[in-house]
Formats: structure tokens, sequence, C-alpha cells
């Protein structure tokens, strides 16, 4: 393998991370796994991450978000064999406040160039420099999750 292809000169698979982040508006459970069902469906379609390729995914929120973990989102969207971890951000003073944050480590041919990182409502101001990709309406994830628990 040379310049990330493989001897078919096919794209080689590595692992990346995909970055999102939102907020939500109050600390209560449903807020914040609305607001994280949101932010990861967006990644999924945005990059289309299937969850057999994801190696792992950390989810963090503010200090000011402590009333439910946000992976909790992951296993609402079928993500029960995918490693989730949670952990709070540093309470940077002047850091935006009722923020979730998502790391995701997916192995994926895609190079970082060609991932897309989201970054929904207010969160839009961490990263202004980046494309913004509009969220999935709830509708969808909710037919979504009726489907997955059809197939049980």
């Amino acid at each position: 393998m040379s310049n990330g292809r493989t001897e078919n000169n096919e794209p080689a698979w590595m692992c990346r991370g995909v970055r999102g982040a939102t907020t939500a508006t109050n600390d209560d459970p449903d807020t914040i796994l609305s607001a994280t069902r949101e932010l990861l469906f967006t990644m999924i379609r945005a990059n289309d991450i299937r969850p057999e390729h994801v190696a792992s995914v950390y989810f963090t929120t503010t200090p000011d978000l402590q009333s439910v973990y946000p992976a909790v989102a992951a296993r609402q969207l079928g993500w029960v064999d995918v490693p989730l971890l949670c952990g709070n951000e540093i309470d940077v003073p002047t850091g935006l406040r009722q923020c979730i944050r998502i790391l995701l480590h997916w192995n994926t041919p895609k190079t970082q160039q060609d991932i897309a990182h989201v970054y929904l409502g207010k969160a839009g101001q961490l990263r202004p420099d980046m494309e913004t990709i509009p969220p999935v309406p709830a509708e969808e994830i909710e037919e979504y999750i009726a489907w997955l628990k059809e197939q049980k």
C-alpha cells in the first residue's frame, strides 16, 4: 500500500474521526436524547456510516447537562454492539453551555478531507469554518426507530 491506496489501487480503509456537536435547551433526559439522536443521525447520513464499521464513539456533555448519558441515544438507534463512552467537557468559563459533543472513530476508505463534521444549532459557532449540514427531521429519526423495533 502506498499513498493511501491498496495494491489494486482502491482506497485503503483507515480509522478516521468524525466530529459533531449540538446544544440542548435544558437538562432533562428527553431533550438531551432528542438532540443527541438528531446529531448522531445527521452524522450517519452525512458520511454514510454503518454501525459495523464504527470502532467506538465518545460522547461528552458540558457540566450543566447531567440527567442522562447521551450514549443512550446511540442504543436507541440500534447501535447495541458499538463501544460507547461518555464524559464531561472541561468547564471553561467562556465555553458554550448545554453542549453535547460526539467523537466517532470509524473505519472507512474516505480521506480526512471527505469526512463531513456536523455542528448543529448553537454549536455551529464552535466551527464556523465548517459547511453547515442541516439536521435530519425528528419525524424521520422516529420512523427509523419504529422500523428498528419492528425488525426485532
